[in-house]
């Protein structure tokens, strides 16, 4: 198993710092009367992100520890045409596959 290790000094500080100073983007995908706030993440580049769940008040302390801020309009449209292209198979190698005839 892999032993964790904890900042306990400054000697990564440098690279923390610059990772630090890498915008935090969030998209809300939820209602924003839902229990639940379901969310996109994404460190540097809105297109690779993770999708998180979390109640209201850990996502607003979620946000305010990040210091995140939300995708603009043409960034989620190029995450979506993005997930667009891999869900339908336009233009990908994925979707050579599915035109050739079964054997």
């Amino acid at each position: 198993m892999t032993k964790l290790k904890l900042h306990n000094s400054n000697d990564d500080l440098p690279k923390r710092q610059s990772f630090d100073r890498l915008t935090k983007y969030i998209r809300v995908r939820s209602e924003p009367d839902a229990r639940f706030v379901e969310f996109d993440f994404a460190i540097g580049d809105p297109s690779l992100f993770v999708e998180l769940v979390m109640p209201q008040g850990a996502f607003e302390a979620f946000c305010a520890s990040n210091d995140v801020v939300p995708m603009t309009d043409a960034q989620i449209q190029a995450v979506d045409a993005e997930m667009e292209k891999w869900r339908y198979g336009e233009e990908t190698l994925m979707s050579h596959n599915h035109s050739r005839a079964s054997k």
